[in-house]
């Protein structure tokens, strides 16, 4: 387990391993396993996404995963049998005290747990190795019922809906708002 530090400076683990998944920080090699899942139309329908997504998508998405700064905004390749199967990260805002987390997996791995098995390991650890973590929050598309889903089953509580909040594929949609207070949270 890692040593405990003061807000940004918390150490946040950058492999985690859950029954079936490892995060791991994204890697260049990982450019192939997102062409082939983020190529698909229906994957990045509430993502705000260039569509057609091509191979230079792909690798400036791995390339700004790679340099971001492990202490504010974590990332995480979620890999399944030797393969990246998506992705999960978490921004650090307020000096640590509050989380955001967003995440999301191929169209050919939906409907078998595997994001609520990811967010469920980033939330633990989240809230393991920050001592000053006091809330983690995460917001979906309203249209997005299988998100909404993962967010309850890990489980966050729904706070609110911002209306026509966010424009996804030139279209303003409303966002649904979700949070889980640290005194709320029951380790795993």
């Amino acid at each position: 387990m890692p040593t405990h530090k003061k807000g940004l400076e918390a150490v946040i683990p950058d492999r985690i391993q859950t029954e079936r998944l490892l995060l791991r920080p994204w890697v260049l090699e990982d450019v192939g396993d997102v062409l082939l899942y983020a190529t698909d139309e229906e994957w990045g329908r509430f993502l705000p996404l260039p569509q057609p997504y091509g191979e230079e998508d792909a690798r400036r998405f791995v390339a700004t995963q790679v340099l971001l700064n492990w202490h504010e905004h974590p990332s995480w390749a979620i890999e399944h049998q030797g393969s990246v199967l998506g992705g999960i990260n978490m921004r650090l805002f307020l000096g640590g005290r509050i989380g955001e987390i967003g995440y999301s997996i191929s169209r050919s791995h939906w409907r078998r747990g595997f994001a609520t098995e990811a967010a469920r390991a980033v939330v633990n650890s989240a809230f393991h190795s920050c001592p000053d973590l006091l809330k983690l929050r995460a917001m979906a598309d309203f249209r997005n019922q299988a998100s909404i889903r993962v967010l309850e089953k890990i489980p966050m509580q729904r706070e609110g809906v911002l209306r026509l909040n966010q424009l996804t594929r030139d279209q303003l949609v409303d966002e649904v708002w979700f949070g889980l207070l640290r005194s709320e949270w029951i380790p795993d």
